[in-house]
């Protein structure tokens, strides 16, 4: 196998602000894995949980020293590579894991959602995301949404910085907007809250029950996550008893093993592609989930078409699509997966189904390759 890797950068038409601060512009990395003519794309990055930071630098310290020891290998069978993407960091794991499993469907020919048997008539409309912000802020973000798609479903981010009253002011004037379309257009729109670990424990017993009293459907990662994990878990312990919306775990839960400590306490987890390594983890965490009774959200970070597209691979296993990221690039490099109002519809090429070079921007005008190989 011979790997390239090259940076790329991506803007945000709108930034993105969350308990943890704001994001406009990111570096990430594309990956292309090259064997038998045929190349496998993939892409990482570097993000930030508030207890775990992955620097887009150091990821590609990772994959360049990796190189060298992928030569000699084949890309299949990808059970003899598990020790080796083992050996990586989550986000490197995960560019590898992409590029090996877009590499795999295209030697067969096919996209991943055929290759796992999944019914696209299961996918569900994914969520868009309105940042922190000034309420006459987030009320324009919601606007500026539905000029572009017909989102039936909205996240709002919360935690904010100015406390639970602005928290709460956000929720009234979308929970009031949303009224107000499905009364002029009689469809519902869901409202969904994420805190990103913003409150404490005596703030999210506080706003529980008031964010059921106003119809939100569910509560995202209300207490920061902690690296100790059965202090993690008792935190989400400490409110399932009392919460009268569906609590899902983001930051916490990073892995299979972490589904299964939390599966007590949660009733869903969000699985984003750099926490878990990559589609590998994901489908089995999606599974999983599943058959505990959990709901599965699928998420992102600042991500492409590219990373958003190997992630529309598994939406028919998912209750609640989250992967809006690549609806807010300028400059995306890459065409992946299909709107078709607001339900996202994995590329039908094969592989990731995902195509460089088609997006915002060339490829020529992300800068020369860095051949690892």
């Amino acid at each position: 196998m011979h790997l390239r890797l090259r940076r790329f950068s991506l803007t945000k038409t709108v930034p993105l602000a969350i308990s943890r601060g704001t994001t406009a512009v990111v570096e990430h990395l594309w990956l292309e894995l090259e064997q038998d003519g045929l190349i496998g794309i993939g892409e990482t990055g570097g993000f930030d949980t508030g207890h775990r930071r992955y620097e887009t630098a150091a990821i590609a310290r990772e994959l360049e020293a990796l190189a060298p020891r992928l030569e000699p290998l084949a890309a299949e069978p990808l059970q003899a590579l598990d020790s080796l993407l083992a050996s990586l960091s989550p986000p490197a794991r995960c560019g590898l894991d992409l590029a090996l499993h877009d590499w795999w469907g295209k030697r067969l020919g096919v996209p991943l959602h055929r290759l796992w048997g999944l019914d696209l008539a299961a996918v569900n409309p994914t969520s868009v995301t309105l940042g922190l912000g000034s309420v006459q802020a987030v009320l324009a973000r919601l606007e500026r949404w539905w000029t572009q798609l017909p989102a039936s479903r909205v996240k709002l981010k919360l935690g904010s910085p100015e406390g639970l009253e602005h928290d709460r002011a956000l929720v009234t004037a979308v929970a009031e907007s949303l009224e107000r379309r499905r009364q002029a257009s009689g469809a519902a729109v869901e409202l969904q809250v994420d805190a990103n670990g913003g409150w404490d424990l005596e703030g999210a017993r506080a706003m529980l029950g008031w964010l059921a009293e106003r119809q939100v459907v569910l509560v995202e990662q209300p207490l920061p996550p902690l690296e100790d994990p059965e202090a993690d878990a008792a935190g989400f312990a400490a409110l399932e008893l009392d919460c009268p919306i569906a609590l899902v775990a983001d930051e916490s839960c990073w892995n299979l093993a972490d589904l299964v400590r939390l599966a007590p306490y949660v009733d869903g987890v969000n699985i984003k592609l750099l926490k878990s390594g990559g589609l590998a983890e994901a489908l089995l965490m999606a599974q999983a989930a599943r058959r505990l009774g959990l709901g599965v959200m699928l998420g992102c970070y600042s991500d492409s078409a590219l990373l958003n597209g190997a992630a529309a691979q598994l939406l028919p296993l998912v209750d609640w699509p989250d992967l809006d990221s690549h609806l807010n690039l300028v400059d995306d490099p890459f065409a992946g997966p299909a709107l078709w109002g607001d339900r996202l519809r994995p590329g039908a090429s094969a592989g990731l189904g995902v195509v460089p070079g088609a997006g915002g921007a060339p490829a020529a005008a992300l800068g020369p390759a860095n051949p690892l190989s």
